[in-house]
């Protein structure tokens, strides 16, 4: 099954598909899980955290855009530029809409990286860590767990705005 208005799967991949596809694949599924729970909440409600660490909905949103941009874009690809903001704090005025325009964004960019690829073993062009440029395949691994651990949390959040729960 897709998305209509993204043409995303919206169901993991199937269990014999090659490398690239289930990385891809459980990657988009994740992605796309934590955007459908920020949709439909108010924007002042998704910006405000019931939580001591402050991390919101919106907070959850811009962290995620600015990973990938950092991994894939900035550390990969070896964009000329600082590295993004991936702070967890919403800016004043940022709404659900304009979140999720920028993290699909993000996430365009970063899959032109990945299909400019033909070598997920190939290191990227610099790291963000005091390490040498992992692999494309070490990034999506981690990407798959950062972005997994993001859509726990913002579970959470969505079940104490509303009660909703589920994917």
């Amino acid at each position: 099954m897709s998305d209509a208005k993204t043409g995303t799967d919206l169901r993991p991949p199937e269990a014999h598909a090659d490398e690239r596809a289930t990385l891809l694949t459980f990657l988009g599924y994740l992605r796309e899980s934590v955007i459908r729970k920020a949709e439909g909440v108010p924007d002042e409600a998704a910006g405000t955290s019931a939580l001591p660490s402050g991390t919101s909905l919106l907070g959850l949103l811009r962290h995620l855009a600015g990973v990938e941009l950092n991994w894939f874009v900035w550390a990969y690809e070896g964009a000329d530029r600082e590295p993004w903001d991936d702070g967890f704090t919403p800016a004043p005025g940022e709404t659900v809409a304009g979140a999720v325009a920028a993290y699909r964004d993000a996430i365009r960019r970063a899959d032109t990286v990945v299909a400019a690829c033909d070598d997920l073993e190939r290191p990227g062009a610099r790291s963000l860590r005091e390490t040498a440029p992992p692999s494309l395949r070490w990034i999506l691994v981690h990407m798959i767990e950062e972005t997994g651990r993001h859509a726990g949390h913002a579970d959470i959040l969505r079940e104490l705005h509303d009660g909703a729960t589920g994917r």
